[in-house]
């Protein structure tokens, strides 16, 4: 499974990176943000928009027990009831917001937390799915997206590479015939360094799927070297301003660096090219500036050439400097003028 394709886009290794553009909880509760960052990313050349589908109640329980307190981190002090009641996206937002995708031209869907989310996005049309890495364990909910036949992408943060495998069986199994996953590191933000993006290639050869990254560092650099090593999709939060006050703002990308992240992404990949090494067609006019052999000294036709007679020099219109040996001791065939380009033709066999 080398390549799939969502809203007729082919993704895979022969193809510019697929940029997905992640709200999240970027809007901070006001659709108007939310339909500006479908605009923003829209301008910014992502090929996707992303959002969530979930409620508090269909991702947690409203409790204040221990287990369900966050300690440290962004969200340090809110139960998870609290966070996700801050950082949803109401579903009577979600057709408006597929709408509004829609009349700006570009794809949107989303990460469904539970059987009734997928729901509603089939009802929306949605034309893949994301399955977030804390999702990565739910195998019912990944078999239940998978009968929907849609793509489907996997985030794989946090899980071990038997994990992911079970994840991807559970896929298959399911019916999905169009699979990608993601390598991710699940801190906010997470470092560079535990990224490890080796592994990318080590996931492209292991699974055999359509492999990219979701990146939660802080700039652009840990993805586009993922591009060098395979990485065919990246997923980045977005936002309007990091200093926004939101959940997901301090990480996440804002328009100028989402458009740079789009465009250097695919310089990155353009520049991987092919195994080749014939002259490129940048190079054509700069042969005449490589070194060559030059008479450095007038000779009459039938004059014996010896060492100080000829001289590998720029440019490069003479004999190239790899027959300077041969050339020594021959006779020149006609008169040569100093400064002039030795060629093959005034010398005499």
């Amino acid at each position: 499974m080398t390549e799939i394709s969502i809203a007729g886009r082919p993704i895979g290794n022969r193809h510019a990176p697929y940029v997905i553009a992640e709200m999240s909880a970027n809007h901070n509760g006001n659709i108007d943000t939310a339909f500006r960052i479908i605009e923003e990313a829209k301008k910014a050349g992502a090929d996707a928009l992303k959002i969530q589908t979930y409620r508090p109640d269909t991702i947690t329980l409203e409790s204040d027990l221990p287990d369900f307190q966050i300690k440290g981190g962004l969200w340090d002090g809110k139960t998870l009831y609290e966070l996700y009641e801050w950082a949803h996206t109401p579903w009577e937002w979600h057709k408006p917001l597929f709408e509004h995708a829609r009349k700006v031209g570009i794809p949107i869907f989303s990460s469904p937390f539970d059987t009734t989310a997928v729901d509603l996005l089939e009802d929306l049309n949605a034309p893949a799915y994301k399955i977030a890495s804390f999702e990565a364990v739910d195998l019912p909910l990944i078999r239940y997206v998978a009968k929907t036949g849609k793509p489907m992408i996997i985030s794989t943060g946090m899980a071990d590479a038997e994990e992911i495998q079970e994840a991807i069986d559970a896929a298959r199994s399911g019916g999905c015939t169009q699979l990608a996953i993601l390598h991710c590191v699940s801190g906010y933000p997470a470092p560079a360094e535990d990224y490890n993006l080796r592994t990318i290639g080590d996931m492209i050869e292991r699974f055999g799927l359509v492999t990219g990254l979701s990146d939660h560092t802080l700039d652009n650099t840990t993805a586009i070297a993922s591009v060098v090593v395979g990485a065919s999709i990246i997923e980045k939060h977005f936002t309007l301003d990091r200093n926004g006050g939101g959940p997901d703002d301090s990480f996440s990308l804002e328009p100028e660096a989402l458009a740079a992240l789009c465009r250097d992404s695919k310089t990155a990949w353009k520049a991987l090219g092919n195994v080749d090494y014939g002259r490129k067609s940048s190079e054509e006019g700069n042969v005449q500036f490589r070194r060559s052999l030059y008479f450095v000294k007038n000779l009459k036709a039938g004059s014996i050439i010896n060492s100080d007679c000829i001289r590998s020099v720029r440019p490069g219109y003479g004999l190239a400097p790899k027959y300077f040996d041969q050339v020594i001791g021959k006779k020149v065939r006609v008169d040569v003028q100093e400064n002039t380009p030795v060629r093959e033709g005034d010398i005499a066999k």
